[in-house]
């Protein structure tokens, strides 16, 4: 699958193997958090370009690799969705290089607009299983 170089106000949910230039505008430090496949470093940045800006999720190798005010090349990025918003991850496939500063703007140039999903309400998992005992709750009433 070839990648694709994107801006951040067109990136859509469910995305794999996209490239994206963009300016590092703030990160947080690396953390571990239990996934089903276990413990998992992960570090939070938020990224933009001259369209908007974007959450970047950094996983294993990448979690802390980011500085404030860099201009980076990130490609090998998947994007989902989070809270109304698309977010961008990128994992040991990825690839995160350094660029000419000149090649995306700085950081009072990004608009603070961020990438909407088509659809953000699609939820993740339907809960599957009663919430009342039969006969009880909502829309019972007891009849004599």
């Amino acid at each position: 699958m070839e990648e694709k170089e994107k801006k951040i106000m067109d990136l859509k949910e469910g995305e794999n193997d996209v490239t994206v230039k963009v300016r590092v505008i703030s990160t947080s430090e690396p953390k571990v958090i239990q996934t089903r496949k276990g413990p998992r470093t992960i570090s939070e940045a938020i990224v933009g370009d001259e369209t908007g800006r974007a959450k970047l999720t950094l996983w294993g190798k990448h979690a802390g690799t980011l500085q404030e005010g860099e201009a980076v090349e990130i490609s090998g990025v998947w994007t989902t969705q989070y809270r109304g918003e698309v977010q961008l991850n990128v994992g040991y496939r990825g690839e995160i290089k350094k660029i000419e500063d000149e090649e995306v703007p700085g950081e009072q140039d990004i608009p603070e607009e961020t990438p909407k999903p088509e659809n953000p309400y699609t939820p993740r998992r339907r809960f599957q299983g009663g919430g009342f005992q039969r006969g009880r709750g909502y829309g019972y009433k007891k009849r004599f």
